[in-house]
């Protein structure tokens, strides 16, 4: 039975060796756990070098400082099979106190993100910029995650583990209840 599973498992060890050493590049870095994109009610914007797409997200929240989150990105090179970016963009706002669905147009990757906060509705808006890559067409399927908070005061640390799975976009709730 050992031998039968060295069969097995030899194979794919070699594969997936021989990937790591492709697409490797290294820990997620979030810089130091004081660098935040943003400061409590106040707006940002992050862009990650040229590139490179977002592949983590983490994020905190507190109602003590009206309701809102601080925000941190980690950026990486996609595939080089994407080839490099042809064109980004800035995509439409989606506005402070309203649920929205977005992802970017024309099948493109995000690269970063603008908010701004709104005191009298305790949200914020969110524009993506994006990135469209044309080595080969991109023809990504979408996938919604299920790495999000369960609820609205939860703290959020989502990963792309998996190398050529992208974030196009993103979902909100909101509730004028909670805000």
């Amino acid at each position: 039975m050992d031998i039968f599973l060295l069969c097995v498992f030899l194979p794919l060890v070699t594969v997936a060796w021989g990937q790591y050493s492709d697409y490797y590049y290294g820990p997620y870095n979030y810089g130091d756990n004081d660098e935040w994109a943003n400061v409590y009610r106040q707006g940002f914007n992050f862009q990650c070098p040229h590139g490179q797409v977002i592949v983590a997200v983490r994020s905190v929240f507190s109602k003590k400082e009206g309701s809102d989150r601080l925000w941190n990105y980690a950026c990486m090179p996609a595939s080089q099979s994407l080839g490099e970016p042809t064109e980004c963009w800035w995509e439409e706002i989606n506005r402070a106190g309203t649920e929205w669905y977005q992802t970017c147009s024309n099948n493109g990757l995000v690269a970063g993100f603008q908010s701004q906060y709104f005191p009298s509705v305790l949200d914020r808006e969110w524009q993506f910029y994006c990135c469209l890559r044309y080595f080969r067409r991109n023809t990504f399927a979408l996938t919604l995650t299920t790495e999000y908070p369960g609820h609205y005061g939860e703290d959020m640390d989502m990963m792309m583990y998996t190398y050529d799975y992208y974030i196009r976009g993103a979902t909100t709730t909101f509730s004028a209840v909670h805000r």
